[in-house]
């Protein structure tokens, strides 16, 4: 049954809910995991063919027959690795953080772990502690991958195992990665880890069919960094991040659409007042990549600055 859309309109033009928005903006046709209700239709076929392994949607590795896929609704490794590649049509994701609000939770980082099958030491979204000097208080910086419109790690990459989709992401294929790591020094924003080790839990994910837009398997020998969680907007979903932030840093959402939610707040506001209004900005602009990040000012803040139970400015004064 359809949903009906919000007749509301406000300042001429018509209110984005945010059930709107996830039905216009992030659904995205069908998944390249397994959907949860799916697990219950495979007794309904003969598993008499080719076995291959495959990640559910909750994380969960399980062997299904491969002729059944397409019956299921699940796509093998070579149409993962197509759809993966095209990206979504008539998308521009964006990402949008509120640094006033960032308390460094690390919510956000451990949800991304999670996902990606990533050690404790691995980050593909790393919170800096950032100080700009003087009297002024320091502030908590998220930073992403930075998903560049002219990234310069696609163009240094000699197997295009990195490469920029129609939708703005920029994603790495560790089958075609041969660990070069030409990307990581063309990166300017440090926002790429090399997996010199064996992946976390490497015998429960052997043989599984590899996800391109997950980059789960992990490898040994590739390139691993911020995937904007492909896999969850293909889902109609906000990235593992910016839902599991508790503290409404992250906005998400659809650049061609001028829409991003906020994670926890769930409330949907026209991207690009959000950035006039706050006075948003890019990093390292000078440099010409074109980021699809965008930072608001540390101004408003929700939390002060806290050190091992002080202020900086009360540990400076005080001391």
């Amino acid at each position: 049954m359809k949903e009906k859309k919000n007749p509301e309109k406000k300042s001429g033009k018509k209110s984005t809910s945010r059930r709107d928005f996830l039905k216009k903006g992030l659904l995205a046709g069908a998944g390249t995991v397994l959907a949860g209700g799916v697990v219950g239709s495979f007794n309904a076929f003969a598993q008499n063919g080719e076995k291959i392994k495959v990640l559910g949607s909750d994380g969960k590795v399980m062997t299904v027959d491969k002729s059944h896929l397409q019956e299921i609704g699940l796509k093998t490794e070579e149409e993962m690795q197509v759809a993966g590649r095209e990206g979504i049509p008539g998308k521009k994701w964006v990402m949008v953080i509120d640094l006033g609000k960032c308390k460094n939770a690390r919510l956000c980082m451990a949800s991304c772990q999670h996902a990606h099958e990533l050690k404790p030491e691995q980050h593909h979204i790393n919170v800096l502690r950032m100080d700009r000097g003087g009297d002024t208080a320091p502030f908590f910086m998220p930073k992403p991958c930075q998903h560049c419109d002219n990234p310069p790690c696609t163009k240094v990459c000699p197997v295009d195992a990195t490469f920029k989709r129609q939708d703005g992401i920029v994603l790495i294929d560790n089958e075609r990665c041969i660990g070069c790591r030409f990307c990581i020094a063309a990166c300017p924003y440090s926002a790429r880890i090399f997996n010199w080790s064996d992946p976390k839990d490497k015998e429960k994910y052997e043989d599984v069919e590899y996800n391109i837009e997950l980059n789960v398997p992990q490898k040994k020998g590739t390139v691993s960094k911020c995937l904007f969680s492909a896999d969850r907007l293909r889902e109609g979903k906000l990235p593992y991040c910016v839902s599991a932030c508790p503290n409404g840093v992250y906005w998400f959402g659809d650049a061609n659409e001028d829409a991003v939610t906020n994670g926890t707040t769930k409330e949907t506001v026209p991207f690009k007042k959000l950035l006039k209004d706050n006075a948003a900005y890019t990093l390292l602009p000078e440099l010409g990549t074109k980021p699809s990040v965008y930072y608001l000012p540390e101004k408003d803040r929700l939390f002060p600055f806290e050190y091992e139970g002080k202020s900086d400015l009360e540990d400076k004064h005080h001391s």
